[in-house]
């Protein structure tokens, strides 16, 4: 039985992590207002509380690290704020589950590679990350996989589900406001619904504290399979029954943001595969099951 701590929990994956609670896995879910990440007193004070409940319980502590500063494009420009939260935040946290014994799960993201390869990524491949997102999130991995704590790094990539904005109800209010929508087809990833990322995380707890833990201390987690942004817009399209013709693909250079994007960051998922996890489903299957409220 696990007591998981999670850190930036009313976030989509934080949402998706409570929503998994049961008699079996107690989630205390903070957000980031009730639980500044930068502080250290209170992040030391909310793992020695996961800690003391934990064994009065007779439970194992486990901290999923869900806290991150994602404004990818305004961190062009507030690189420093997103610094405190992404790697400070994460060093804060590795130290009081080092000092307490907890086991961590910290969770990143692709945009640590430069998206420049033609393959998936593999986890021990070299970061390069060309965004100040990038930069604080590779930053925040170091902090951890040197803090001394029991813990491991996930990856993971193109996330949606519950409890924020993203990609796929952004598309589909924009279905119902124009005739069009443009989307940039230069770039490929693998949707993830927060859900199944959810499901994962909870997975490689289970298997922490049950003394199946990976020897690989960085893995990588995402739905299956992989596409450009354009095709996940077409996909939403016919999954709410919209004509995905009316989605049209353009170009990066057709819609430049503040921020560069990877251009290919899949992730490989053979590792975590090769640990003895679940691999999580196709991202197809994922999104319809998403979209139909499962």
């Amino acid at each position: 039985m696990l007591s998981v701590l999670v850190p930036g929990g009313t976030g989509q994956l934080g949402s998706a992590l409570s929503a998994l609670a049961s008699s079996e896995v107690r989630v205390v879910a903070p957000s980031s207002a009730e639980l500044d990440v930068t502080s250290a007193g209170s992040v030391i004070a909310a793992v020695n509380a996961l800690a003391a409940e934990a064994a009065e319980a007779g439970r194992s502590p486990l901290v999923i690290n869900a806290a991150a500063y994602t404004a990818v494009d305004a961190a062009e420009t507030d690189e420093s704020r997103a610094f405190r939260v992404n790697a400070d935040g994460a060093r804060v946290i590795a130290a009081a589950c080092s000092s307490r014994r907890v086991p961590l799960i910290h969770v990143s993201t692709d945009y640590v590679f430069p998206g420049d390869s033609s393959r998936p990524y593999e986890p021990e491949d070299p970061l390069g990350p060309r965004s100040a997102y990038g930069r604080t999130k590779a930053a925040g991995e170091d902090a951890v996989l040197g803090s001394g704590a029991r813990a491991w790094v996930v990856r993971t990539a193109w996330v949606y589900g519950a409890g924020g904005a993203n990609f796929v109800e952004t598309m589909r209010r924009l279905e119902g406001e124009r005739d069009t929508v443009s989307v940039v087809d230069d770039q490929r990833g693998s949707p993830t619904w927060s859900a199944d990322l959810a499901a994962g995380l909870l997975d490689l707890g289970r298997a922490v504290v049950s003394g199946r833990a990976p020897q690989r201390r960085v893995l990588h987690c995402t739905n299956a399979g992989e596409t450009t942004w354009y095709g996940f817009a077409r996909a939403v399209f016919e999954e709410i029954g919209a004509d995905p013709e009316r989605v049209k693909p353009c170009t990066t250079a057709e819609f430049p943001r503040p921020a560069p994007r990877p251009p290919y960051s899949v992730l490989s998922n053979e590792a975590w595969q090769q640990a003895g996890l679940t691999p999580l489903r196709p991202w197809r299957e994922a999104l319809h099951d998403y979209l139909a409220g499962k």
